[in-house]
């Protein structure tokens, strides 16, 4: 099985910096090794929190990796429609995740997902609770109650442990980010269309991409219109 690693959250970071400075990225460090789903992620330090979401996007199907993680570590950082595209000077502060999806699944219910305990209690409490909160991400489609057309959203892996979200409140999420807003009850949830699936992650943070630039190219990354960047994690 084909696992995300530093070498491709590396070649995102090369991605981005190449952007900056109007030039090709370094070749990767890593094979192609088939067609695969997969996402980046971006994250931005904040001071004494949270790193903060700066785009997220990927693909469902499969793609060839180089191209894939170098087309969606620009989409993600720059296109995400969330958030403004990500400046130059962010780069410092910035996280890359990278994951690579395996395993799809069609769910048999809405609570069908994670620990497949179905309607047990623990599908009522918070993430926290239930220790296999985090093993699969999800995919929804429904057809919208109020205007018949097809909506359809994911959520990687790891999300509903982030928040802390319980399955109901990760599935009723997931509804308002496929875009419905109407009015969500039991026998809605039931009409949906759950696919699950699990994922391999790697995160890096520029402070980690310029050390290893450093150390495996004997140079420091920089971008046009900035000081060279000493890989010293910034305090912002």
């Amino acid at each position: 099985m084909v696992c995300a690693n530093r070498e491709m959250a590396v070649y995102c970071f090369d991605t981005l910096v190449a952007h900056y400075n109007c030039e090709q990225p370094a070749p990767p460090a890593f094979e192609e090794e088939g067609e695969h789903p997969l996402f980046v992620t971006w994250k931005k330090a904040t001071s004494g929190g949270e790193p903060r979401l700066r785009g997220c996007i990927g693909t469902l199907e499969g793609r060839r990796l180089i191209n894939g993680f170098r087309d969606y570590a620009l989409t993600s950082a720059l296109k995400d429609r969330r958030f403004p595209p990500i400046q130059a000077k962010e780069l410092p502060y910035l996280e890359c995740t990278v994951s690579i999806l395996t395993n799809y699944e069609t769910a048999l219910h809405f609570l069908d997902w994670e620990c497949r305990r179905g309607n047990s209690p623990l599908a009522t409490l918070p993430a926290f609770y239930d220790p296999m909160i985090g093993k699969h991400g999800l995919i929804i489609e429904f057809t919208d109650p109020d205007c018949n057309i097809r909506r359809s959203a994911t959520y990687l892996p790891e999300i509903a442990a982030q928040e802390g979200w319980t399955k109901i409140e990760t599935i009723d999420s997931l509804m308002n980010k496929a875009g419905y807003y109407g009015f969500i009850n039991e026998s809605l949830r039931k009409k949906l269309h759950v696919t699950r699936y699990e994922s391999t992650l790697y995160t890096m943070h520029y402070s980690d991409y310029a050390l290893y630039v450093e150390m495996t190219r004997g140079e420091v990354p920089g971008f046009i219109g900035s000081s060279t960047i000493n890989g010293v994690k910034p305090n912002h």
